[in-house]
């Protein structure tokens, strides 16, 4: 049964613009743990599907807050919908949140991401074709570990400066930093859970894969290029003759942050071509 957007729960509707509807909601997760949810769109879209950018990120207890770019115009005017996906490992709900997708929790975080995703195509708001996931840095976890548990929830997916290689990626400049929070391979129990959310360790030869596009600073002292480039080379490797895996290297930037405006432009419109061209 579609639904109208307007009939979804809402817990609260604050006003960002008298063109758009900002509401949040909660969806239920694969364990039955309700997960915030928080969905912005142009007014009088009526019933579905539509095209969904879903974001997730789900790590250091960190918040993604709602917001609006002058990027998410062009999103809108469109026709897509943007949904923020507060999993497991980010902060929304406290310590405890936080630690329920944390080391061997992790799976926590990218299966919170698929049952929203199962939740937009219940509700009637899209199908899995429309929804293009989103993960950047340790989000690249979670879209990636999505990609590869679930490929048939979601119809493409855009990874910037993603993890996808935890388990090798203690031996980098910035590893050890963040031993607290994924864990080590010195330890068993520790080498599991890194294992568990390597999305590379977990694409499979001859499988199918929706459109991925990659983009990555070649500078990046955060999250290294090779991580990028390994994920979309063993994609493409397990797909044969398959031509659905974009790489995007940006040699003037890093982790992100500290580009110029035209670089972000840049970005964020080849985003958005990704995104209609695959998932409309």
């Amino acid at each position: 049964m579609k639904a109208e957007l307007a009939d979804l729960p809402q817990l609260q509707d604050p006003p960002i613009s008298k063109d758009l509807i900002s509401r949040e909601t909660t969806f239920p997760g694969l364990d039955g743990v309700a997960i915030p949810v928080s969905i912005s769109h142009r007014k009088g879209l009526g019933t579905g599907p539509h095209p969904v950018m879903l974001i997730g990120y789900g790590a250091y207890g960190m918040n993604i807050e709602p917001s609006f770019s002058p990027q998410d115009a062009a999103l809108f005017e469109m026709g897509g919908i943007k949904v923020v996906a507060h999993v497991r490992g980010g902060g929304e709900l406290g310590d405890e949140w936080r630690l329920a997708g944390n080391k061997k929790t992790k799976p926590n975080t990218w299966r919170d991401m698929i049952a929203v995703a199962q939740g937009l195509v219940k509700e009637g708001i899209t199908q899995p074709k429309n929804i293009c996931i989103q993960g950047r840095s340790a989000g690249g976890i979670t879209a990636g570990r999505t990609l590869t548990e679930d490929p048939k929830a979601i119809g493409a997916a855009v990874i910037g400066v993603g993890c996808l290689d935890t388990v090798r990626a203690e031996n980098t400049p910035n590893g050890i930093p963040n031993i607290p929070e994924f864990g080590s391979v010195v330890t068993k129990e520790g080498f599991e859970a890194l294992h568990e959310m390597s999305a590379y360790h977990h694409v499979k030869d001859g499988a199918e894969y929706p459109p991925v596009l990659f983009f990555h600073g070649a500078n990046d002292t955060r999250v290294e290029l090779w991580q990028s480039l390994k994920m979309a080379a063993r994609l493409k490797a397990a797909q044969g003759t398959k031509e659905n895996v974009l790489m995007r290297i940006d040699y003037h930037l890093g982790h992100g942050s500290g580009g110029s405006r035209k670089q972000e432009t840049d970005l964020n419109a080849d985003i958005l071509a990704f995104f209609f061209s695959k998932c409309r």
